[in-house]
Order: structure tokens, then sequence, then C-alpha cells
């Protein structure tokens, strides 16, 4: 079922997620939101004052972790016989380098789409469909970034896409959807690919200055199939366009 991310091509973009806004939709009745009782009106968190028009202008700097952030996830030093054992089961091979690390880079990823920051943010109510738009959004920043290292980035990506359509089986199976689950991942295996496309076409040189506006508010905003943001939600689209536009600065919102 796995297919190699770096391989798609433009003609999969008509499997973009609104031509499966109602396969998503069918995912999203059984998750957290669609079962979950409404909260009361004392139950309901205050959400915090955000002015969208002043986020995301900052220019573009290094991704790279300082050296003392808690963030980063050194590699364990073992020493002496344990080190020597850990060598003959292949625990310091390339191989196993990459898959640990993209573990790391993906924990990275959930950890903003998880959370409730992006949504409250973004003005998004949390629902499958929307997590998992979000979900391939920030697969598409971390893929993109490394198709640019060449051959070895493009074989972490691999990882790193075989770790996140293990994820999302998980999350479909959590959702309630056990019968006929290989035939739900090959449509959200659709889903993701048109997504990556759209985006990637929408960024080109060639493309129109609202192409990725538009983009965004089609795989992730919309909830009717409608090619442009409306009124109410434009300015959410706009600032989230500017947080996923590459060359953006990284934003972490848990903080």
């Amino acid at each position: 079922m796995l297919r190699r991310w770096s391989k798609a091509v433009t003609p999969i973009s008509k499997f973009g997620s609104q031509s499966h806004l109602n396969f998503v939709k069918d995912v999203s009745r059984q998750t957290y939101a669609g079962v979950a009782p409404a909260p009361t009106i004392e139950d309901k968190p205050h959400r915090p004052v955000v002015n969208l028009d002043k986020m995301f202008w900052s220019k573009p700097c290094s991704l790279a972790l300082p050296r003392d952030s808690p963030l980063r996830v050194e590699e364990p030093d073992y020493q002496g016989i344990k080190r020597l054992m850990l060598k003959l089961m292949l625990f310091y091979s390339k191989q196993s380098k990459s898959i640990r690390g993209a573990n790391v880079v993906y924990q990275r990823i959930i950890s903003q789409v998880d959370k409730p920051p992006i949504y409250e943010v973004f003005n998004l109510e949390k629902t499958f469909k929307t997590t998992f738009s979000l979900l391939v959004l920030h697969m598409w920043f971390c893929l993109r970034r490394l198709k640019q290292e060449g051959k070895e980035g493009v074989e972490f990506g691999q990882y790193l896409y075989e770790i996140y359509n293990h994820d999302v089986e998980l999350r479909v199976s959590k959702a309630g959807v056990n019968l006929l689950l290989t035939k739900w991942m090959k449509e959200l295996e659709k889903i993701f690919y048109g997504n990556i496309v759209a985006y990637d076409t929408a960024i080109l040189l060639e493309a129109k200055p609202g192409d990725f506006s538009n983009v965004i508010w089609r795989n992730i905003f919309s909830e009717d199939g409608s090619s442009t943001p409306d009124a109410a939600a434009s300015q959410s689209v706009q600032a989230m366009a500017r947080y996923a536009r590459p060359g953006s600065k990284l934003y972490d919102l848990n903080r």
C-alpha cells in the first residue's frame, strides 16, 4: 500500500482534499469532535484574543535548534560492551539512525498538530478532517525541505512518510473505522498526494499571488468545496498562508 512520496506527479492533483471531502467527513463523524458531548457554556475554555493580522510576518531564519534547546534529541552514546553489542545489532547503522531521526521529526510534527493552540489561533474546529489536513500540511513542510538535500534527504523522507502512514492508520482505527480499513487508507493516501501536489503547484514562480491561500482554504478550511475563502475565514486563511509559506520562520504555536 505504501508508495514512494517523492514520485507524486501532477495528474494525481485531481485527488485534492475537496474531491474526497465527503469521505473525510465520514471519518470525522466518528472522531472525538463527532461523538463527544458538547461542553456547556461554563465548561468552554476562554480563548485568548489573537490578532492574526500581526502574526507570522517574521523574516526567514535557520531551523537549527540551539545546542542547549530542550527540544534537541541526541544520539545515545553508549560505551564498552553495550556499544559493541548494539553495533553488532546494527543500532548504529545508517538506516537505524535515519529511522530514529525520522521518529524525532514526526514527534515534532504531531506536537504541533495535536495540541489546541493551532486550532485556537486559526479558529479551526478540531475534527478528523482538520487534524488530517494539518498533518498533511506539516508533512509537506518537511518533505519539501528534505528533497533539497538530494538522495539522502529523499531516503530520510521515505522513513518519515512510513511513520506518518502508520500513525494515520492508527488514527483511522481509533476513530472507529475497522472494516475496509485498507480501502479507507488508500483514499487518504490519494488525498495526501493530491494536497502535496497542490501545495507544490501553488508556490511555483508562474503561480498567481492568491493561489497558495486558495489551496490552504480548499485543503483545510472549506466545508463545501468552494474554491476561494469566504469573508469570515479570510483572515485566518491569510494568516495560515503566511505561517505555511516556504521561507517563512518556523513557529511553535505551543509556546
